[in-house]
Formats: C-alpha cells, structure tokens, sequence
C-alpha cells in the first residue's frame, strides 16, 4: 500500500462520494506550487489513464495515483481532524523534509517544485 487512509478520513471520503457519480475515484498527488514548491492536490475523478496512474483500494476507497507521484507520497497518510472551528484533512509525509507554516505545501529531499503563493 503507497499510503494511509484513517478511518476518520475514510468516513469523510465516503460521505463526500455519495454526491458524486457512481465509478468515482480519489485522486490524490502533487502539484507545484506553494511557498515550499510542492503542494498536495486531493480531489475526485473519473477517467484513469492507466499508462500514467495506478489504482489502488486503500481503507475501502479506491484511490488513483500518477505513478510520478508515488515516490514522494510513499508512506504517507491522510486523516481528518475535527476541531471547535470545523474539520479538515491532514496529510502526513514521511518524505517532507520543509512544510510551510501553512501546512499545504512542502519540499522533499530530491523533489524541490516550483514554490509559489501559499
């Protein structure tokens, strides 16, 4: 398994497909950008592209991710935390060596990005 789904995040997932379509998929990945250089991008999706992308059911969710992104996500994991001002997910990157203070971004020790607004 390339990442962590936790049961808190599970929950939350699965609440937010039952207002998608059916044959939906979590994509999770980076992108460029951010004050560190990369940041994460967690969304739905619907087309896999199976030369570029590897599908994997994690905590029951089945979850897309671009087999570029693999090494720099391994080992992550994505939680959902709820607090008095609402709730959000969390991610967890082993791989991280620089975050920025607002926590959407990251560095990882071969991976810089192109840093950008946080």
């Amino acid at each position: 398994m390339t990442i962590t789904i936790t049961d808190h995040a599970r929950q939350q997932i699965q609440d937010m497909m039952k207002e998608e379509s059916d044959g939906v998929y979590l994509r999770f990945g980076v992108k460029g950008g951010g004050c560190s250089g990369l940041s994460y991008s967690l969304g739905f999706e619907y087309e896999i592209n199976e030369e570029l992308d590897t599908v994997e059911e994690i905590n029951g969710i089945p979850v897309v991710l671009n087999n570029q992104d693999i090494p720099i996500i391994k080992g992550t994991t994505i939680d959902f935390k709820q607090n008095m001002m609402g709730g959000g997910f969390s991610i967890d990157n082993p791989n991280a060596i620089i975050s920025c203070g607002c926590g959407s971004s990251f560095r990882t020790k071969d991976k810089v990005g192109t840093p950008g607004d946080c």
